[in-house]
C-alpha cells in the first residue's frame, strides 16, 4: 500500500472527503486494525478475520442487508486511499403507526462498528462520517420501503452522538438475573433453531394487530420487526464464539410455555466475549425477545402469568449455568412484564444504561428532514446492532 499523507485536524472539512464502500482488501485492513485495538495476540488475527468475514454471510447481513462504509479522500485510488473512519449499516424492517392506527411498512438502518484508526483519531473524522451517512441513508436502498430513521447503540456515553443528531431513546433499561443451579422447569419446552421462523411470524402478526389499534399517544409509534433474520444474526454470532471457546454450539435458542393462544416465550443468544474460564469473564445469556401471547387479555391474570414468567426465567438460569455464562440480560421489558418480574420472586436488578449500549435514533420525515423522536416500541436486544 502506498504511503498516505498526514492529515491536519482541520482536514475533516475538506470537500474531497466522502463516503465510499471498501474493497475486499480494504475490508481486511479495517478488520485487522480493529482487532489490533482489542489488544489480542497477533496469532489470533486469522481467527478474528475469519469471524469478521463470517458475520457478513449470516442472516440480516447477507444479500445486501449489511453495508460497509468508509470516509476517505477522493484524490486517492481504491486500495491506496486513507480509511479515515468506517462503519457498518444493517437494513431493518419496521412498522410505524399514527394515533388512529394507520400503519405503514418502512425501514430503519442500524449503524454499528463506528471505528477510526488510532492515527486518525481526535480529528473529527468519525463526526464527518456520521454527518455524510445521515444524509445518505434516507434514500439508500429505498426500493425496499421508505426509510424513516437510523439507530445506533452508543458505547461512549450519551452526548457525542446526540450532538450529531442521534437522540437518546427515552428508555434504556435492562434487567439482570443471576445464573442458578436449578432444574430445567418440566412445564416448559426448549425452542430449537428450526422453530424460530414460526414463532417470529406469529409475533409479527400480533405486533401488526397491536399497531393498528388507536391510541392516545400523539407521537408516531415505531417498531423494528423482530423477524427471524434478527434472531439468527445474534444467535449465529454467538454460535461462532461458543464453538471457538468450547468446541460446541448450544442447541436451545429459547424456551416456551403454555398452550397456543396463551403462551409465553423467550428467544435468547449466548454471548461470549472472553473464554468462560478467564478470571474476569463477562459473558451473558441475552434474551433477544420476550413474547406474551394475547397480552391484551391478561390484566386480571397476573398470578398465573407471573408463574409462567418464573418458569421462563428459571429455564434461562439453568441455561446460563450449563453454558458457563455470568448473567442473564433482558432489555426493555413491557410494563406488564416488569410487573410480573416483581411478582416472580426471582432476584433481579434493573439498570438504566448511561454509558454503554445507549439506544439513540435519528428520525426522518418523507423528505429526509430530521423530526422529533417517535415512540420506539420493543426496544429489546434483538434490535441491537
Amino acid at each position: 500500500m502506498n504511503s498516505l499523507p498526514e492529515y491536519s485536524p482541520a482536514d475533516y472539512n475538506l470537500s474531497s472527503l466522502c463516503l465510499r464502500h471498501p474493497t475486499p482488501d480494504e475490508q481486511i485492513q479495517i478488520w485487522t486494525t480493529t482487532a489490533a485495538t482489542w489488544g489480542d495476540p497477533l496469532d489470533l488475527l486469522p481467527l478474528w478475520l475469519q469471524r469478521f468475514k463470517y458475520l457478513t454471510t449470516i442472516p440480516l447481513a447477507k444479500n445486501g442487508g449489511m453495508t460497509m462504509w468508509i470516509l476517505t479522500n477522493t484524490n486517492y485510488l481504491p486500495d491506496q486511499r486513507p480509511i479515515l473512519s468506517s462503519c457498518d449499516t444493517f437494513l431493518k424492517r419496521s412498522l410505524s403507526s399514527d394515533a388512529q392506527g394507520n400503519t405503514k411498512d418502512n425501514i430503519i438502518y442500524g449503524i454499528a462498528s463506528v471505528f477510526t484508526p488510532p492515527q486518525y483519531r481526535r480529528r473529527g473524522y468519525a463526526a464527518r462520517l456520521m454527518e455524510e451517512l445521515s444524509k445518505k441513508l434516507h434514500s439508500w436502498q429505498s426500493v425496499h420501503a421508505p426509510c424513516i430513521g437510523s439507530i445506533l447503540y452508543s458505547d461512549i456515553g450519551r452526548s457525542y452522538y446526540t450532538k450529531l443528531g442521534w437522540h437518546v431513546n427515552a428508555s434504556n433499561i435492562h434487567y439482570t438475573f443471576k445464573p442458578a443451579q436449578v432444574p430445567w422447569p418440566s412445564c416448559t419446552e426448549g425452542i430449537s433453531k428450526s422453530r424460530l421462523a414460526e414463532l417470529c411470524d406469529i409475533d409479527e402478526v400480533m405486533i401488526r394487530k397491536a399497531m393498528k389499534l388507536p391510541t392516545n399517544e400523539e407521537r408516531r409509534r415505531v417498531v423494528i420487526i423482530p423477524d427471524v433474520e434478527h434472531m439468527l444474526w445474534h444467535i449465529e454470532k454467538g454460535e461462532f464464539m461458543s464453538n471457538l471457546f468450547l468446541g460446541k454450539i448450544p442447541s436451545l435458542k429459547g424456551v416456551i410455555i403454555g398452550v397456543p393462544g396463551n403462551r409465553m416465550w423467550a428467544i435468547w443468544t449466548h454471548c461470549y466475549y472472553t473464554h468462560p474460564e478467564a478470571q474476569s469473564s463477562e459473558n451473558g445469556l441475552y434474551i433477544l425477545r420476550l413474547v406474551v401471547e394475547n397480552d391484551e387479555c391478561t390484566i386480571d391474570n397476573d398470578t398465573e402469568l407471573a408463574d409462567l414468567l418464573k418458569a421462563i426465567l428459571r429455564a434461562a438460569q439453568y441455561e446460563a449455568t450449563e453454558w458457563k455464562l455470568d448473567y442473564i440480560n433482558l432489555w426493555e421489558p413491557s410494563l406488564l412484564v416488569q410487573r410480573l418480574i416483581g411478582k416472580s420472586g426471582i432476584e433481579h436488578a434493573a439498570t438504566d444504561r448511561k454509558d454503554k449500549a445507549v439506544a439513540s435514533g435519528m428520525w426522518y420525515d418523507e423528505n429526509g428532514s430530521n423530526i422529533d423522536p417517535p415512540l420506539w416500541i420493543n426496544n429489546e436486544r434483538y434490535a441491537y446492532c
